[in-house]
């Protein structure tokens, strides 16, 4: 098939692309959410239980976790305990059509279920088959278990915390490494399908958290090791100020970056104190404040007491300083903004009633994408996809008797449609 066929005023960019989804957690349906988003076909593969992220966050009803419904919508889920042989056989009876299939299982669990890279592509010498790792298979770490907070911890997260002036080691609280990575995975995996089209192979994809969070933290805070010898220790300084953190007003707090030169003149002449920016040497010019940047940031945070926020955000607009309000979790999910561009989208789902998604951000010659399946009930199109797959009635049933797939369609509330 072609991966990147597309349908006449069509604006969803993947239709046509099928990806066999066997990930759980957060980083992997994350990234598939990505490709699901941009109109692939994912089925997700999910063992008896489910996904375990089911159970993460608020709930209504089983199974039905806020997690779990904001990282697999646009997704159709079979049931299919791949533990038992048949359901591995019909396994890779859905990645003969496929173009991707994508696990984050560690690689010796793949191999003994017989579903390493090299029994998959047997079935589909196209098939791109993508391993979403902890820790690359060369190196010591090979094989352990990888989690957000894990890697969180190992690349340096909460220690460069403390040294940047926190009280104690915290992780940063959402599952970063996980979201990072799941970006990481999709777009190796659109490069892994533009190669396949280039060539006609497919190929294994490889994709450890550690190395992809490393690359990611030390493109900040490398600093001075990145030359050899050392001209410094690691850390890129501005990041590193215990002052670099909203500031404290009369009422609340703003967040704003004075940055260039135009910018601490506005400042200084905006409240009354040009003379102290003339006289301080280290409010000079960029080169001169990077030195010192706990400093200056610590001179307007003084400053900051003084007024509200409404009045600093007034005055940052007019100087065309970049400011911003610090927002809490309940400010963000109703910011202005956001209602305006229509970011929130709101589907009927079958068990759970109306269901708040969050948006696709990307538009399409001015269009945004709109998320047109609820995340899919455990098993709900079990039946349907291994239809699909071409499998007979009596091998269906026989999946369905051995309990190695199951018929979430007959649970569905009635007269309730999903999209």
């Amino acid at each position: 098939m072609s991966s990147l066929a597309s349908h006449s005023g069509d604006q969803a960019p993947l239709r046509g692309l099928r990806i066999v989804d066997l990930t759980s957690m957060v980083l992997g349906p994350y990234a598939t959410q990505i490709l699901a988003d941009y109109g692939a076909d994912v089925i997700k593969v999910e063992p008896p239980q489910g996904d375990l992220m089911r159970k993460g966050g608020a709930s209504k009803s089983a199974g039905m976790g806020a997690l779990y419904l904001q990282l697999n919508r646009n997704k159709r889920s079979i049931v299919l305990d791949v533990k038992q042989a048949p359901a591995r056989k019909a396994l890779l009876r859905l990645c003969e059509s496929a173009d991707v299939f994508v696990h984050n299982n560690r690689p010796a669990a793949m191999r003994r279920l017989n579903l390493a890279g090299e029994d998959v592509r047997k079935v589909n010498p196209r098939l791109i088959y993508v391993s979403l790792i902890g820790y690359g298979d060369n190196g010591p770490y090979a094989g352990k278990p990888a989690y957000d907070d894990l890697i969180q911890g190992i690349c340096a997260l909460p220690a460069t915390a403390v040294q940047a002036g926190g009280q104690e080691p915290r992780y940063v609280p959402l599952t970063l490494t996980d979201r990072i990575v799941g970006i990481n995975a999709a777009h190796a995996i659109l490069a892994a399908v533009l190669r396949r089209d280039r060539v006609g192979e497919g190929q294994s994809v490889e994709l450890p958290m550690f190395e992809t969070m490393a690359q990611f933290v030390l493109g900040d805070h490398l600093g001075g090791r990145t030359f050899d010898p050392p001209t410094d220790g690691p850390g890129y300084n501005r990041l590193m100020t215990a002052n670099r953190r909203p500031y404290a007003t009369r009422d609340g707090h703003v967040c704003a970056l004075i940055y260039t030169d135009r910018h601490w003149k506005a400042f200084f002449e905006a409240v009354g104190r040009l003379d102290e920016y003339f006289a301080n040497p280290r409010l000079s010019d960029h080169a001169t404040r990077s030195l010192h940047y706990n400093e200056v940031y610590g001179i307007v945070a003084d400053l900051m007491q003084g007024r509200t926020t409404a009045e600093w955000i007034a005055l940052f607009e007019r100087c065309d300083i970049p400011c911003a309000p610090m927002n809490d979790l309940d400010a963000l999910i109703d910011d202005p903004h956001l209602a305006a561009v229509g970011f929130f989208q709101t589907l009927t789902h079958p068990t759970d009633g109306p269901i708040r998604y969050t948006g696709i951000p990307s538009r399409w010659n001015g269009t945004a994408l709109k998320v047109t399946r609820h995340a899919p009930c455990l098993g709900e199109h079990s039946l349907a996809i291994l239809k699909e797959a071409g499998m007979s009635p009596s091998d269906i049933d026989a999946l369905l008797q051995s309990g190695a797939t199951s018929d979430a369609e007959r649970a569905i509330s009635p007269g309730v449609s999903a999209p």
